[in-house]
């Protein structure tokens, strides 16, 4: 019997959540097939089965918490799927074959289980294709994964298919009122709905109370104009695509214009280490990328030698693992600054939260037009969008973090800055 265990997933991970099975006992598995999603504080990995094999046993069930190392299921190497050992079957049936003469309708019963296994192990055998995220959607919205239409040319299905499905039942079954309207935790009868946070929801809680808690946080802001860059977008957009096959976006810009501050201003990239500064000549800057299952902070590493090409590839495929979970632990490791930009969900003003141990993270906003002054006489509508920079103040001084920020807007006001100085 083989005992399939919870393998090491790096240095800070010592322990997950079994989001489901993806096999189920009594099926047949391949050296290397996958039979389990693990949703940890980070990432979500897939278990294997080390060997060939019939699934005899699951230990832990979806939910359950388990540790690095502990056993979560066996394999039977010398079983086959749908049924027990050749051996002790024939033994079996020998044995039982006087009682089955007396009892002739226990006999058919018998023979009848071998042929249910079978059937039931060719349905597991053909359950559909689907992503992890998926079957978790579906899950928890109670929906049969084959019951769901996949628009994948491959067939697999994939969580824009679930989410598409669930449009249609919930406008038959609106008349019914769903359980939740029972649950004796509402106010004077009113509905309620309990939900178990994900793992993930959990840490970014818990590490969020805890950047508050244990750091100086303030922030500052300013405003920048995007006239410059917007038209030099506009000019270079499409001879940009055609060399390098990626878009000219926004984020390629703040990323060389973050870089150059923090040269200019390197205490907003470094981290407290007890009673010491670490002051890092790196520049790798994370990313905040908004998930389904929450948010994710992807490192874009060496971000100081990267072109505007480089920068945008790279984050255009952090964010592609991201939306399809495919996101390693080294992806998120070792950022020295931040970006995030709530302006693509329409945040005119915000305060992000630092990443620690990083001491600062810069919010990117919305761009609205608004009216600005030329001088004493002339009024212009120009492209506007604040910026927020969160420092940790035990080691940033206000006027480190404001002076930060203006090289920030200086830079993007004259994009050519960025041109000439790398």
């Amino acid at each position: 019997m083989i005992e399939i265990k919870v393998p090491e997933l790096g240095e800070s991970i010592t322990e997950g959540t079994i989001s489901q099975w993806l096999k189920e006992v009594g099926d047949h598995v391949e050296q290397g097939e996958y039979i389990a999603e693990l949703e940890t504080d980070k990432v979500n990995a897939e278990i294997t089965a080390e060997h060939a094999g019939v699934i005899k046993e699951f230990k832990r069930e979806p939910g359950d918490n388990v540790e690095v190392g502990e056993v979560i299921a066996l394999i039977d190497e010398n079983a086959s799927a749908g049924g027990d050992d050749s051996g002790s079957s024939s033994d079996n049936s020998k044995s039982e074959e006087p009682k089955a003469k007396e009892e002739g309708v226990v006999k058919e019963e018998k023979k009848e289980e071998p042929a249910a296994k079978e059937e039931s192990s060719s349905e597991s055998e053909n359950r559909p294709l689907a992503s992890p995220s998926a079957r978790k959607l579906a899950r928890e919205k109670g929906i049969p994964i084959d019951s769901i239409t996949p628009t994948d040319p491959t067939g697999r299905i994939r969580r824009q298919d679930v989410e598409a499905h669930q449009e249609k039942p919930k406008k038959r079954e609106e008349p019914k009122q769903p359980k939740a309207s029972a649950s004796p935790e509402g106010e004077a009868g009113k509905p309620v709905e309990r939900e178990k946070m994900s793992r993930r929801r959990q840490t970014i809680a818990k590490r969020l109370v805890e950047v508050q808690q244990t750091s100086a946080m303030l922030t500052t802001f300013n405003e920048v104009d995007m006239t410059a860059v917007m038209d030099l977008r506009k000019r270079r957009k499409d001879a940009f695509v055609d060399k390098h096959g990626v878009k000219l976006g926004f984020m390629s810009f703040f990323t060389k214009a973050v870089v150059g501050a923090l040269k200019e201003f390197p205490l907003l990239n470094a981290e407290i280490q007890g009673d010491e500064l670490l002051i890092k000549k790196y520049y790798d800057i994370g990313i905040a990328v908004s998930t389904d299952s929450g948010l994710v902070v992807p490192v874009l590493r060496d971000a100081d030698r990267l072109g505007f090409a480089g920068i945008e590839s790279g984050i255009g495929e952090l964010g592609k693992k991201a939306k399809d979970n495919k996101l390693q632990l080294g992806d998120m490791q070792g950022g020295t600054f931040t970006i995030t930009n709530g302006g693509v969900f329409g945040s005119l003003w915000s305060t992000p939260i630092l990443n620690a141990p990083q001491v600062g993270i810069l919010g990117m906003h919305k761009i609205q037009m608004r009216p600005v002054a030329i001088d004493n006489e002339h009024f212009e509508n120009r492209p506007m969008m604040y910026l927020a920079l969160s420092y940790d103040h035990r080691i940033v001084d206000g006027k480190e973090a404001v002076s930060f920020l203006v090289k920030v807007k200086e830079l993007i006001e004259d994009p050519e800055q960025l041109l000439l100085e790398g």
